[in-house]
């Protein structure tokens, strides 16, 4: 059914909420939002992100320059930032399974490859540094560069707006239960897939 897998990166393939949830504050205070409490994070995690960046107060022309720090702080802080166990194996065997396997991340290329270390070379594709609400366009171009039909891709997220993105592309969308997003904001959407774990993934894809 599936010829090629796009992943987003940070809180799918990359353990970062820890990192991200300790800099958020600092980066409050930078571009001038809301700062968070810990019990504001937890209720934050069941919103979707244009709910978040409502809530927080971040201007939407300040989201670029937002993103552009972000890559830097992630830059310096790149080993200190894991795969989740089991990413590297699971795109390992999709590789090997003959299935194509794109990034579309709104981090950088050069910190997303510094993170997946050696497990870059199962990597077909990058589309990088995607605008926070604008990552339609860079899963369109990964399913045309694969030379593949819409019907034959799917994109896997941990957060709402990845969800909106497929849909908005015209691929099926799968919803990951271990990153950002809370499960009961990513099941509101009703995605076309919600994985549990890795193995969840390798089975559906490997299947079709």
């Amino acid at each position: 059914m599936y010829r090629l897998a796009i992943f987003d990166f940070d809180g799918t393939l990359a353990d970062s909420a820890a990192w991200f949830l300790a800099s958020l504050n600092d980066i409050a205070d930078r571009f001038g939002f809301r700062r968070v409490s810990d019990s504001e994070i937890a209720m934050l995690r069941s919103r979707s992100n244009r709910e978040i960046v409502d809530y927080l107060g971040v201007k939407t022309r300040k989201l670029p320059l937002i993103a552009r720090h972000m890559r830097a702080m992630v830059a310096r802080d790149a080993d200190h930032i894991p795969l989740f166990d089991g990413a590297a194996d699971l795109l390992a065997r999709l590789k090997d399974g003959g299935i194509r396997i794109a990034i579309v991340t709104s981090n950088g290329e050069a910190n997303v490859r510094r993170i997946l270390g050696p497990a870059a070379a199962s990597i077909d594709h990058y589309g990088c540094g995607a605008a926070f609400f604008g990552k339609a366009g860079k899963l369109k171009a990964a399913v045309r560069r694969a030379g593949v039909n819409p019907a034959q891709a799917i994109a896997i997220g941990d957060e709402t707006r990845d969800i909106d993105a497929a849909r908005e592309a015209g691929i099926a969308a799968g919803a990951v239960l271990w990153g950002y997003a809370a499960p009961e904001a990513l099941t509101r959407l009703a995605p076309d897939y919600v994985f549990t774990d890795c193995t969840a993934i390798e089975n559906l894809l490997l299947a079709s």
